[in-house]
């Protein structure tokens, strides 16, 4: 009786391992390189200053190459102003599709910021969410905020 029980059990855990290694095999497997490609994204959320909060949102597009370095450009809109700005700077990704973010901010390559963010890939990486973690000014003012952001690949990697 004890020999068919542990039968089975040794059955059963074949059988799960069996079943689930193809699912194992299958997990996403992202880096620097494989998101590389053009990017177009949104970001809204509200930016906490002295005389109150204010609502910040912004369209925009940049190329990340297989190093994990970032160019574009965005147009974002500040309590209902708004302006052009280029960005750039890097981006690391990690195995787990996590990754984190450094983008600088210019107009006129002027620095006018830097955020940090916290993202994630899904979408067989095609699709990026994230969140700012700090938004820091040139003189290192730190500028509280919730904002987060969605992306989608528009084209692989050049």
């Amino acid at each position: 009786m004890k020999t068919n029980v542990l039968r089975s059990l040794l059955v059963l855990g074949m059988v799960l391992t069996a079943t689930l290694l193809p699912f194992q095999a299958n997990a996403a497997q992202c880096s620097t390189a494989s998101t590389a490609g053009n990017w177009a994204y949104t970001y809204s959320g509200t930016i906490f200053t002295a005389n109150g909060p204010l609502p910040a949102a912004s369209v925009g597009h940049f190329h990340q190459d297989l190093s994990g370095n970032i160019t574009g450009s965005q147009t974002r809109s500040v309590a209902g102003q708004s302006g052009t700005e280029d960005i750039s700077g890097t981006v690391s990704v990690s195995g787990d599709c996590s990754a984190s973010f450094t983008i600088n901010v210019l107009v006129g390559g002027q620095l006018l910021r830097t955020a940090q963010l916290a993202a994630v890939y899904d979408g067989s990486g095609n699709h990026v969410r994230a969140i700012f973690q700090s938004l820091t000014l040139p003189d290192g003012t730190n500028v509280p905020v919730v904002i987060t952001i969605d992306g989608n690949r528009v084209t692989l990697r050049q």
